[in-house]
């Protein structure tokens, strides 16, 4: 089993109503963004490869254009701009392509902070 991962960067402002550090939180700020996308599974055997890398680079170019240097509030299928709901939003852009997408993580290098997401659970 192989774990292959591409990582690509984004810097975006938002808003964000919270308990804590609200007054600062409400107000627009932004941050920059690092993100890292994980295929996991056997090479094809004809190809040697996980995942074709260029489609791959394709889907995450296509997912960081939409997020990078823009206003995250006004993207309307991420609900607030959390690392939650950035790790989530990112997984469903690239899942239908990529069949055996294993996990995306949402890094604030910053601060030190990550999100990763699995994809949904199935209940046994």
């Amino acid at each position: 089993m192989f774990e292959l991962s591409k990582q690509f960067r984004f810097d975006a402002a938002h808003t964000l109503d919270r308990s804590i550090q609200a007054e600062s939180s409400r107000r627009i700020h932004g941050h920059s963004y690092r993100a890292e996308v994980t295929v996991r599974g056997r090479p094809d055997p004809v190809t040697g490869m996980v995942v074709d890398l260029g489609v791959l680079e394709q889907m995450i170019e296509n997912a960081r254009d939409a997020l990078d240097h823009r206003f995250l509030d006004e993207i309307n299928d991420l609900g607030p701009a959390t690392m939650e709901n950035l790790s989530r939003w990112i997984w469903d852009r690239l899942h239908p392509a990529i069949a055996n997408l294993h996990r995306v993580s949402v890094f604030r290098d910053s601060s030190g902070e990550t999100c990763t997401f699995w994809g949904e659970e199935v209940a046994a």
